[in-house]
């Protein structure tokens, strides 16, 4: 076992994990980024070249200029189960443990999702406001009329843990399920769920509801051409990764009726997002908190803490993502 080793972790993290982190004999001194916001270049640059260890945030940029900034470092363990913030071939050129958190963010993601999409489709956000702003008179056969769930269609792009968990909880609403994917999934039957392509899927779908991986091919995968396939009555669900969609073309879709609404948890430009989405009510924005509940986000940093205390004990990360550079 290293002993005495530095270990900089980008943000605070949940009560228990960090309780894990300051009582670890592998750790000599634990540095934590003190302000309650994304770190910025310069003070991550400066943490990595003091540190051991990284354990660093989905919203902080890891290159290769940040490796090279501490040659000695052991491991960049994220805190996510995305990676996509992080070079990995950079990583493997330098023999750097890389690692997140899956497994844990499933279940809680696909509430969020389920979540926005039953907000949009019956105006829970801007009736909420409505009674708040006390202008609610008395029913009306037209007031904030929405669209029935039950019984529609879904379509899942992306059927892994989470589109999967989508599909489960589509069951209870009587929902025909399509789903579209690189490959067609041997257990899509257990939720009987459909493959389709994509337009397919997008032509026929009354929900659609975003879980691919990011990377150059899911790059604003819905742009304006495939949300010009999407029918007039459907709504978009976004809790994967923002740069998915196209959000310029996503406010014109919304602005010009193309679509009926969408429930977006990601943004392409986080923090910032398209201006022109924030006064539609058609539209449900939420800060990126599909995975923020306490029992989700204590279960990452335990996971994170665990990735961690292993590379400074000469073991391999339990959650690698480039288990490669062992070989």
């Amino acid at each position: 076992m290293t002993a005495n080793c530095n270990v900089f972790v980008t943000r605070e993290l949940p009560e228990k994990a960090m309780d894990v982190l300051h009582s670890a004999p592998e750790i000599g001194e634990l540095r934590v980024n003190s302000h309650d916001r994304v770190v910025t270049r310069e003070e991550l640059l400066d943490g990595v070249k003091w540190c051991d260890a990284l354990l660093s945030l989905l919203t902080d940029s890891i290159d290769a200029e940040v490796m090279d900034a501490q040659p000695r470092l052991k491991v960049i363990a994220n805190y996510a189960v995305g990676f996509n913030n992080i070079d990995i071939d950079a990583a493997n050129e330098r023999k750097i443990p890389v690692s997140n958190t899956p497994g844990v963010l499933t279940e809680t993601t696909a509430d969020l999702a389920w979540t926005l999409l039953m907000s949009v489709a019956r105006y829970i956000v801007p009736a909420d406001h409505f009674m708040r702003a006390g202008k609610y008179k008395g029913w009306s056969p037209l007031l904030y009329l929405g669209q029935d769930i039950f019984g529609k269609t879904l379509g899942i792009v992306g059927l892994g843990r989470i589109g999967y968990a989508m599909a489960k909880r589509a069951q209870g609403f009587d929902m025909r399920v399509l789903y579209s994917d690189v490959d067609e999934k041997a257990y899509a039957s257990e939720v009987r769920a459909e493959f389709v392509d994509l337009d397919t899927l997008l032509n026929e779908s009354d929900f659609v509801t975003l879980h691919p991986f990011l990377d150059d091919e899911t790059n604003h995968l819905m742009n304006e051409e495939r949300l010009r396939m999407m029918k007039s009555t459907a709504y978009l669900i976004n809790a994967s990764r923002g740069p998915v969609i196209d959000e310029k073309a996503l406010a014109k879709a919304l602005h010009e009726g193309w679509i009926a609404g969408a429930g977006l948890d990601v943004f392409e430009r986080e923090p910032e997002m398209e201006p022109d989405l924030a006064d539609m009510e058609n539209v449900v924005v939420v800060p990126h908190i599909a995975s923020a509940t306490v029992e989700t986000r204590t279960k990452m940093g335990l996971i994170a803490a665990d990735n961690v205390l292993a590379a400074l004990r000469g073991d391999r990360p339990p959650t690698i993502v480039n288990p490669e550079i062992y070989y």
